[in-house]
């Protein structure tokens, strides 16, 4: 059976941005399954397509659909990005935070913090894993320099007392 799902990543990432507009391209790219490189582009395909903008806040980016931009294909012409954010919002049962905030509101609760967590989601506790995958970063190894034989000798350090006790560490 093939991997293949009905939505290009172009489509992906706007339903992301859709559903996080301050999320960073690098969380995107983690849960779209993509580069980092390839949102970049994509983002900057969807800029020029007029389907969103970005402004800076503070170091981070925000992104802003344009929900009334036509969709691009003869096929898709008759809906919006609204119309198609919309349908796959409400198939997924994911709210954004402001959605859920006025939902709340409609039903009468008052708004305040989240059971177990930030604004992002219950934090994991001590008994439980976190559930995405990501990839831990790679720590680079130390690099070891030639030494000339006609160089001259190193200034040296004064000793702290452990290079007496443990011996010299080269």
């Amino acid at each position: 059976m093939s991997n293949w799902t009905l939505f290009s990543n172009h489509g992906h990432v706007l339903i992301y941005l859709a559903r996080d507009p301050e999320a960073r391209l690098r969380d995107v790219a983690a849960d779209v399954g993509i580069t980092e490189r390839a949102v970049q582009k994509i983002v900057r395909d969807l800029q020029d397509g007029d389907m969103i903008s970005v402004t800076k806040s503070g170091r981070r980016n925000c992104y802003r659909i344009h929900k009334k931009q036509p969709l691009r294909h003869k096929l898709e012409a008759g809906c919006n990005l609204q119309d198609l954010i919309s349908m796959v919002n409400r198939g997924s049962g994911i709210e954004r935070p402001d959605q859920a905030v006025a939902h709340k509101a409609e039903q009468g609760v008052k708004p305040g913090p989240e059971p177990g967590g930030s604004k992002h989601g219950p934090q994991p506790g001590p008994e439980s894993k976190p559930i995405s995958s990501k990839p831990q970063p790679v720590k680079p190894k130390p690099v070891k320099t030639a030494v000339k034989k006609d160089a001259e000798p190193a200034e040296t350090k004064p000793s702290n007392g452990l290079e007496k006790q443990q011996g010299s560490l080269f």
